[in-house]
């Protein structure tokens, strides 16, 4: 027994070194080369593919294992498959960016010096493809990202990203500048041997002395060269002959020669050395000719005999019309503006980074794909329910959504809809779901739809949505990404054609999380000088996540402490002070002779309207408002009114509003409301009645919640689970944005001044005007000891300008105390008897 175990220890021995000798042999590296190479160029194909096929993999490949993607037999558009797909977007998007391609070129290096190419140096292959990681990185990032923003590429990649964005914080943008073209100037000196020439060269006063001196060459470097050139005897000569002229000649014509030929020698490449070698000694009376030139791949252009005439040539000389006129004194005509570069919003904020979708959750959906088996027992469920009713189908087909399967049935001929429509209630019984929705019949085909809850529904991350193709290509002025369809299709519109929306939706069933998604997809789209956001929020704790940005995207009253108005009397100031914004802009558009804030831009970029004449870039101003329904019942008609006419008339001049409430009802969206909001966003409501006042038809009171909406816009009524974004993720993107430079405040929105509003001061009021309710409000105050304007708006049921006015009649009375902020104010008399006095002498 111990002798077989010996025989074969060393039988699995010799066989290992028989293995390692062949690994080891000149075949085997040979064999292991060529596999590297191609590796390589598996890899290098990938990233080229990733160029044009990266966006639309991104969602399939972004944050998934490459296990999960092969089993799951993802669709990939990658020319090289999943594995070309994950590397690019791992190597590219993650690490270094789109110079990450030098990574497979280092790796072919290695396989081409394993076959036997023994010229090449590894050590210095990895130097240099290790520099051009890091600066390329840096570079892209903070380059290419700003030319480039909507692209599925992230330039620099996370590396890139993060050494750029930490840079500029400490140094801004110049200095950032800077560091990328100092690494690359020390870069080049270390590598180049003839690089002090160059550079001294593009400096003044360097002409007819020695422009390089090789004396000051590292000695190391150059036995490394020789090593290299001498395995050429054609070589050797021409590197014996440079160092022979370079000692016996002092001209400066010698000096000329010498400089021109060395840097194209840098490289020490034989056939570029061979044809500067040549030309020379096969030309030389023809180096005095201006027009004899030598191009080095496009990188620079050296002219061997007069430096003189190629700067003249790069710099020509003024004609006489033109030295004659003092570049000063030119009046600016209009020619000068059409050659004017075009006026450019972003300038201020040059280095704003939009937000990446990195910053987004990713959810894990694995397992939670179709499931065929539900899908065929629902199926079959619907067609016995129609059945034991007497109503037989032709056919019968499912779309699965993320959320809903929508079954589409075709009745047979002579089955009235009415009969399908009117069973609803059974055939939810005999699905045993939450609740189901028939559309009888489905508009624009001949079918009738049937929309089932699945029983292990999808969350719609906004992520997905985010890092969408479609988002990312998108091109619309204020574009909005609210989540997917039944047909698990990315929904999306353009909130300038919209142009208003009214949101509506009971308690907890993602109204809050729609808002969200809304300025989300804003924020990700729109730069903060194109932008601003004007955010009411009477709960104080929902939009309260955005005061970070308020120097960014915010706007505000001028006296207005915080961006994020709480406070109802702000709510009435601001509305007012957006509708003398309105009027304003309507103003500039009648100036510039346009009709549309896009057309007066586009005049302003191309300077073709002055501000010396009060125009001024119009940044798209969009206007949230959240508990609609509280502010209609402490302000009334002085809310609705200004809401109105913002609503009515301010979509030409590119203000847009967004209005939220849990209370669709009549007193609260009212005929005014709902004609100039067009735009309906409906989450589940708890009765019929509510939906056909936000929608004007049932279906919202049908949805099973968590997101769950219905879209319309006309007559066109789509269904629609919105995208989730949490709590957290909004801080992120909010803290993201407002680490970045902003605007030195928050976006002055214009005063406005009401007739005799609460604003005016207690030394104008005059007690002999009093309101008729003077004397009530009076005994209210006093009798409650409360010296707060919103009392008196809830028990007279009156608007806020007009308890104001009382208030100041109050105060200069000497009834109430002076305004002590948000805290409600002193009351002066303490009891009636004291007040009748105090009236009496009045």
């Amino acid at each position: 027994m111990p002798a077989k175990k010996s025989k074969k220890k060393k039988k699995s021995e010799k066989t290992a070194s028989s293995v390692l000798r062949f690994l080891r042999s000149e075949r085997g590296h040979f064999l292991i080369g060529v596999c590297v190479i191609f590796i390589a160029l598996f890899m290098l194909i990938g990233m080229i593919s990733f160029f044009f096929t990266g966006a639309a993999d991104q969602s399939k490949v972004a944050n998934k294992y490459f296990l999960d993607l092969i089993i799951h037999k993802q669709d990939i558009s990658n020319w090289t498959g999943v594995g070309g797909a994950f590397v690019a977007e791992a190597l590219i998007n993650k690490y270094c960016g789109v110079f990450s391609i030098v990574i497979p070129i280092f790796i072919g290096l290695i396989g081409v010096r394993l076959i036997g190419i023994k010229t090449i140096s590894i050590l210095r292959a990895f130097i240099l493809c290790s520099f051009i990681l890091i600066w390329g990185s840096i570079f892209s990032s903070f380059v290419l990202t700003k030319i480039f923003p909507n692209s599925h590429i992230i330039w620099g990649g996370s590396h890139g990203s993060v050494l750029e964005q930490l840079l500029e914080t400490a140094l801004g943008g110049i200095g950032v500048t800077l560091i990328i073209i100092l690494l690359l100037v020390v870069f080049i000196i270390i590598t180049k041997q003839t690089s002090v020439g160059f550079f001294k060269n593009l400096f003044p006063g360097s002409n007819g002395e020695p422009k390089y001196d090789d004396t000051d060459v590292d000695l190391e470097e150059e036995e490394e060269d020789n090593e290299i050139i001498e395995k050429n005897s054609v070589l050797s000569k021409i590197f014996n002959w440079f160092r022979r002229k370079k000692k016996e000649t002092d001209t400066d014509e010698g000096n000329l020669l010498n400089d021109n030929l060395l840097p194209v020698n840098n490289e020490l490449q034989p056939e570029p050395v061979t044809q500067v070698y040549n030309e020379p000694i096969r030309t030389k009376p023809v180096i005095n000719k201006p027009s004899r030139s030598i191009d080095v791949e496009d990188d620079f252009e050296v002219v061997i005999p007069q430096e003189e005439a190629y700067q003249e040539k790069r710099n020509p000389s003024p004609t006489p019309l033109q030295s004659a006129i003092n570049p000063e004194e030119r009046e600016l005509t209009a020619s000068d503006v059409d050659e004017m570069e075009d006026y450019d919003p972003t300038k201020d904020l040059s280095n704003f980074h939009f937000p990446s979708s990195d910053l987004l959750k990713v959810y894990d959906n694995t397992g939670k794909g179709v499931d065929m088996a539900e899908q065929k027992a629902n199926k079959d469920k619907i067609i016995n329910t129609l059945r034991n009713y007497g109503i037989e189908i032709t056919s019968i087909k499912a779309t699965v959504g993320p959320t809903i399967t929508l079954y589409e049935i075709v009745p047979q001929a002579g089955v009235r809809i009415s009969k399908i429509r009117n069973l609803e209630d059974d055939i939810a019984l005999s699905l045993s779901a939450l609740g189901i929705r028939i559309i009888a019949p489905m508009p624009g085909k001949g079918t009738i739809g049937i929309e089932v809850p699945n029983k292990d529904p999808q969350i719609v991350s906004m992520q997905s949505v985010i890092a969408s193709k479609r988002f990312q290509e998108c091109n619309y002025d204020l574009p909005v990404a609210l989540g997917k369809t039944i047909t698990n299709e990315i929904f999306m519109f353009d909130l300038c054609k919209m142009p208003h929306l009214l949101v509506a939706g009971a308690t907890g069933q993602g109204k809050s999380v729609g808002l969200n998604a809304i300025i989300t997809s804003l924020l990700y789209k729109k730069h903060p000088a194109e932008m601003k956001m004007v955010l009411v929020d009477p709960k104080m704790v929902e939009f309260n996540i955005y005061s970070t940005i308020e120097k960014h995207y915010l706007a505000k009253l001028p006296d207005a402490e915080k961006a994020i108005i709480t406070d109802v009397s702000k709510v009435t100031q601001t509305l007012n002070s957006l509708t003398k914004e309105m009027d304003d802009r309507y103003e500039l558009l009648m100036a510039a002779s346009v009709r549309t804030i896009k057309e007066y831009n586009e005049k302003f970029r191309k300077r073709r309207l002055s501000p010396a004449k009060g125009h001024r870039f119009l940044p798209y101003i969009v206007v949230i408002i959240d508990e609609f329904g509280d502010l209609i019942m402490t302000a009334g008609k002085e809310i609705e009114m200004p809401i109105a006419r913002i609503a009515q008339k301010a979509r030409a001049v590119g203000m847009h509003m967004i209005i939220a409430t849990q209370r669709p009802t009549t007193n609260i969206i009212t005929g005014t409301i709902k004609a100039n909001f067009p735009a309906r966003m409906a989450f589940r409501v708890t009765s019929q009645i509510d939906s056909r006042t936000i929608l004007d038809m049932s279906g919202a009171n049908q949805l099973i919640g968590r997101g769950d909406m219905l879209f319309s816009q006309g007559s066109d009524l789509v269904r629609i689970q919105c995208a989730f974004v949490d709590t957290p993720e909004v801080e992120e993107i909010t803290q993201y944005i407002g680490k970045q430079q902003g605007y030195s405040h928050a976006f002055e929105l214009p005063e406005f001044v009401g007739d005799g509003g609460g604003d005016d001061k207690v030394g104008s009021v005059d007690l002999s005007d009093k309101d008729p309710l003077f004397e009530e409000a009076a005994r209210l105050i006093v009798v409650h000891q409360q010296g707060s304007t919103s009392l008196i708006q809830r028990k007279f049921s009156i608007g806020y300008n007009r308890a104001g006015r009382l208030m100041d009649q109050l105060e200069a009375a000497g009834i109430v105390g002076g305004t002590q902020g948000s805290k409600p104010r002193e009351v002066l008399i303490m009891d009636e008897y004291s007040l009748e006095q105090k009236l009496s002498s009045i």
